[in-house]
């Protein structure tokens, strides 16, 4: 991470299609790194969900978060000596101008997909319409994984591999705590309930490799 007298990371979550687990990856993402650093979440989602979450515990999070936003406010932010990082939550649709916003000015891209085939297909294109020319860090991030058969999700991986395509070792199992926690308003990082460490260890392995992308 950087240090306080260097600029803020910004890292965007993004997905051109809804229901992949991008609120959720943003949000989980968020509380694992507020434990030990200074983070904003930005909601650049029109739907606002992720203000929707966390506006119902909002005394009990580690973090600030901010709807909307705009490319010069995002580079600000970039140099603010406030935040330590800056996740931003963007919306679905290849064609937002958000998107078109946002992306040039981040560090980092977090692209959550489940391992679906058709799921993954339309990931591989997105990657190679919007990601890989605009010369981003990113890597494809494995959500809704089934914890009882695996196979799907390495499989997943295998292609984003052969590809060319960097992909998270660490993936998120889906577990019924995720829906929980949002319908309570908590990050799993606070939820207590059954599999919650599950889920939550699953979202630190994910933390842990971005922080080693950022190092080498």
């Amino acid at each position: 991470m950087p240090s306080k007298s260097s600029k803020t990371k910004v890292v965007a979550v993004l997905n051109g299609k809804g229901g992949v687990g991008k609120t959720t990856t943003a949000v989980n993402l968020t509380a694992v790194f507020a434990e030990a650093h200074q983070v904003l979440l930005i909601d650049a989602d029109p739907q606002g969900s992720a203000t929707w979450w966390t506006q119902r515990d909002n005394n009990s999070l580690k973090f600030q978060v901010q709807s909307g936003t705009s490319a010069k406010e995002l580079k600000a932010l970039r140099r603010s000596s406030k935040q330590e990082l800056v996740v931003v939550d963007t919306p679905p649709g290849l064609e937002s101008e958000i998107l078109k916003m946002v992306i040039p000015v981040v560090d980092y891209l977090v692209l959550p997909t489940p391992p679906a085939p058709m799921e993954i297909a339309v990931l591989i294109e997105t990657v190679r319409t919007l990601v890989k020319p605009s010369g981003v860090a990113h890597r494809v991030l494995l959500t809704r994984v089934d914890p009882r058969s695996l196979r799907e999700a390495l499989d997943a991986q295998n292609t984003l591999m052969e590809l060319g395509i960097p992909a998270f070792h660490a993936f998120v199992r889906s577990y019924k705590a995720h829906e929980r926690a949002a319908l309570e308003g908590q990050p799993i990082t606070q939820w207590k309930g059954k599999y919650s460490k599950e889920a939550k260890a699953d979202y630190c392995r994910v933390v842990d490799e971005i922080k080693r992308d950022w190092e080498s």
